[in-house]
C-alpha cells in the first residue's frame, strides 16, 4: 500500500461541511469519486471540524511528504 496522496483527499472532501463523522465523510468521498481505499480510511474517523482535523486522524495513512504547517 503506497498510502493515501493529500491532494487526493483533498479532493473527496470537496464540498465537506465540517463537522463530519467518519461515515458522513466516506459518502461524500464517495460521492466525489474517491478510491475504495479513501474511502475506507474516512469512514473509522472519529468527528472532525475541519480539513486539517482529516489530515491529522488520516497521519498514519499519508503517503509522500507530509511536512507543513502542523
Amino acid at each position: 500500500m503506497a498510502g493515501l496522496q493529500v491532494t487526493d483527499v483533498q479532493k473527496a472532501l470537496k464540498g465537506a461541511d465540517y463537522p463530519m463523522d467518519g461515515p458522513a465523510l466516506a459518502e461524500l468521498a464517495k460521492r466525489n469519486g474517491a478510491d475504495d481505499e479513501l474511502v475506507e480510511a474516512l469512514r473509522g474517523l472519529r468527528e472532525v471540524d475541519g480539513p486539517n482535523g482529516v489530515m491529522k486522524e488520516l497521519k498514519g495513512h499519508l503517503g509522500g511528504s507530509t511536512d507543513g504547517d502542523g
